[in-house]
């Protein structure tokens, strides 16, 4: 029996049956609009270098990135640039994007794809077409891969690459679907990051529950260099965080005997763009997204064109049941409330889903009961009341005589949501700890 390793306190375990099926994907329908933001990135707008009435192709360069944090941006379609759009997004700013009406012939789609060799490029050359193709992280923040990998050049230690298939939250099953259709893609893209990296081992760290998969990613890696590992992990919520996997790989590291050095930690979903991009000459013109919730008819993991617009990946789930009380892309956990369906699905996109009142939680109480839930689920060891509790009082983190303790507490706080989860008064916890520490900085 292979040994578990699991972070040593808190964290959740939960189900959702509103979740799709992990069983495989569908392929949606082509957006006759696509609306291609200008960011789908960690870093500032992309610059646009394409006009209005001008004709594109299927993964023509659009936006280009401008400077650290700042990705390129591609047409997803062929067709005609026929207006620019502005919204504000959830964090409050402003995204721009251009609406591309589809004309044309394809240029990859349906065709035959050429396969161009890597095993004999050079670091730099795989680091500057990562960048050309726009690949970022396709979770979280969408930090461009080839800064991430800039930022390790000059890096002392060994550096060992972490795959990260972790399945602590039902809403990754686009990330699962992705990992059993197209396992090949990953491997390889893992291999093309440790030679970019020139990364001393590849580590598959995959959820206990899924043993299987990760034998299947070993027998694919098979005996080429970097060697592969497997390490079986738990899938409590939140083992995936960064901070949560990093504490159990280094405790695997150490049972191993092996020196990991720094960590480099990709999803799956990046890696297969990693491989695209490289082998296949390809930008992200599409991706896995997990789309359910209690108010969609028919929930499923769809494979959506970058730019569709998020009411017609919801139509083609079959509509709405009954009107939704809230809709928001990423897991219910932390996921980003959608203001428009207009929004379109992007490079960060894995999940969206639409929630029924039934299934909505309830409002804010106002009241902490001081039942101490919250902080016997923190992984991070907090007080998630107390801390709340400075936040909320009068002279709040920043002037409370030992505010410096209680702002690097909150600075902790890495938002994973455990505490909202749990608390029977449904209090912003998480939310409200992130914000104060953001502010003490």
């Amino acid at each position: 029996m292979s040994k578990v390793y699991s972070f040593p306190r808190g964290g959740i375990s939960f189900d959702d049956p509103t979740v799709p099926s992990r069983n495989s994907s569908v392929t949606a329908f082509l957006p006759g609009l696509s609306v291609i933001p200008l960011v789908q990135h960690a870093g500032g707008r992309a610059y646009p270098i394409v006009s209005i009435g001008e004709n594109v192709k299927e993964g023509m360069l659009v936006g280009r990135g401008q400077g650290m944090g700042s990705a390129n941006i591609h047409a997803t379609v062929p067709g005609r640039v026929i207006k620019m759009v502005s919204w504000k997004m959830a964090d409050g700013k402003t995204n721009d994007a251009l609406v591309i009406r589809m004309e044309g012939s394809f240029e990859k789609l349906g065709k035959k794809e050429d396969v161009y060799p890597w095993q004999g490029m050079l670091p730099y050359d795989l680091q500057r077409i990562i960048a050309e193709f726009g690949v970022v992280e396709m979770e979280g923040l969408g930090r461009p891969v080839s800064d991430i990998i800039a930022s390790l050049r000059n890096e002392s230690e060994s550096i060992t690459l972490v795959v990260r298939c972790v399945f602590d939250d039902p809403w990754l099953a686009a990330d699962y679907v992705l990992c059993n259709e197209r396992l090949k893609a990953v491997v390889e893209g893992s291999r093309i990051i440790a030679r970019t990296v020139r990364a001393s081992r590849i580590i598959y760290a995959v959820s206990h529950r899924e043993k299987e998969l990760g034998e299947r990613f070993l027998a694919e890696a098979g005996n080429w260099d970097p060697p592969s590992f497997l390490a079986l992990v738990g899938d409590r919520y939140p083992q995936r965080n960064r901070r949560e996997l990093e504490l159990v790989l280094r405790s695997y590291g150490k049972q191993e005997g092996l020196e990991l050095g720094s960590l480099f930690i990709l999803g799956p979903a990046t890696l297969a763009a990693v491989h695209d991009a490289i082998k296949l000459k390809k930008p992200i013109l599409d991706r896995y997204v997990a789309v359910g919730g209690s108010a969609v008819k028919k929930p499923q993991v769809m494979k959506v064109r970058i730019g569709s617009r998020i009411g017609e990946v919801f139509s083609q789930c079959g509509g709405f049941v009954d009107k939704p009380m809230r809709i928001a892309s990423g897991s219910p956990l932390i996921g980003k409330a959608v203001a428009d369906l207009d929004e379109p699905v992007v490079k960060t996109s894995y999940a969206i889903f639409a929630i029924l009142e039934a299934q909505k939680a309830p409002s804010p109480s106002g009241c902490c009961i001081s039942c101490g839930e919250c902080r016997n689920v923190c992984p991070v060891g907090l007080d998630p009341e107390e801390l709340y509790k400075r936040t909320r009082s009068s002279s709040g983190l920043k002037e409370n005589p030992s505010q410096d303790v209680l702002s690097s507490r909150a600075a902790e706080c890495h938002g994973c949501g455990c505490c909202e989860v749990v608390c029977p008064s449904r209090l912003p916890l998480s939310s409200a700890i992130t914000s104060s520490a953001l502010r003490g900085n």
